[in-house]
């Protein structure tokens, strides 16, 4: 569970920081205001809370 978990939720914090620079809501960086930015990180977002639903169901099918 862990393995998957961790990762899971440092990437859905990892890309909605990058999803807001994208969108120019959080300033002071050369992410800001791109739309690479805007698009990646709610792939990462996603990658992310799909490791966790793996981590969570994992645990759920070993109880």
């Amino acid at each position: 569970m862990w393995p998957f978990l961790v990762p899971g939720v440092i990437l859905v914090l990892v890309g909605l920081v990058w999803t807001l620079q994208g969108f120019n809501v959080l300033g002071g960086s050369a992410m800001s205001g791109s739309a690479l930015w805007a698009t990646i990180g709610p792939i990462v977002l996603v990658v992310g809370l799909a490791l966790i639903w793996i981590g969570i169901a994992r645990r759920r099918r070993a109880h």
